[in-house]
């Protein structure tokens, strides 16, 4: 009987599951999905058994939340809707530009460009540097952004060669009732080059901005 029993315990643990048995211990290709989110049944296995893992790569680029709060203005609750470009200059002592706002006929202000590079022109008065008063006028309505041009020339030789020049530009924000640039309608987020006697108007105001570039031998005051 003793013998009977030896063999009986061995044939029931050969049977039992074990270590080596090859069962494949890894869950069900639908608990994968549920655990990892991702349905990997497709892959090939890696040297480990198993398929592979998925792993998402960090994404540091800033929300819009985040991106929205960096170009906030501090001590308020606005967000800049314009950043100078790198090729942003201030105007050089030879090109003294102003603009000369008309009321009919009369002018009843003047804006000395050339003290700085960009202008923001609008109806916040906590962003803008200068401020459109007229109701229909956006918070952030438009810049005059003077910025650093070149071109390649050739002479009368045929020898090519670089020059540049600081000049001013308008851009239209995306406001809600336009810019006007001698009577024409301006495309909204786009440069326009602004020439020595050029009429801009801002959304539904009457009042004329016009650009002016003094003779060289005027002196600023």
């Amino acid at each position: 009987m003793g013998e009977i029993d030896r063999q009986c315990r061995t044939e029931s643990l050969e049977k039992s599951p074990g270590k080596g048995d090859g069962r494949n211990k890894k869950p069900l290709p639908d608990q994968e999905v549920s655990f990892r989110g991702v349905d990997n049944s497709n892959q090939a296995p890696t040297k480990y058994g198993g398929a592979p893992v998925n792993k998402e790569k960090p994404n540091f680029r800033p929300t819009g939340a985040l991106a929205k709060h960096a170009n906030r203005v501090e001590g308020t609750k606005i967000s800049l809707k314009y950043h100078e470009p790198p090729e942003a200059r201030k105007p050089p002592a030879s090109q003294p530009w102003r603009i000369f706002m008309f009321k009919g006929d009369d002018v009843i202000d003047t804006i000395e460009l050339w003290q700085k590079s960009c202008w923001l022109l609008g109806r916040s008065h906590e962003v803008v540097d200068y401020v459109l008063e007229h109701p229909s006028s956006s918070g952030q309505h438009a810049v005059i952004q003077f910025r650093f041009t070149q071109k390649v020339v050739e002479d009368e030789f045929g020898v090519k060669s670089t020059k540049g020049r600081v000049k001013p530009y308008v851009i239209d924000l995306e406001s809600s009732n336009g810019t006007v640039l001698n009577g024409d309608d301006l495309e909204a987020s786009r440069y326009f080059e602004l020439r020595d006697k050029d009429i801009l108007k801002f959304a539904g105001s009457e009042r004329e901005y016009v650009l002016m570039l003094p003779p060289p031998e005027e002196k600023r005051e």
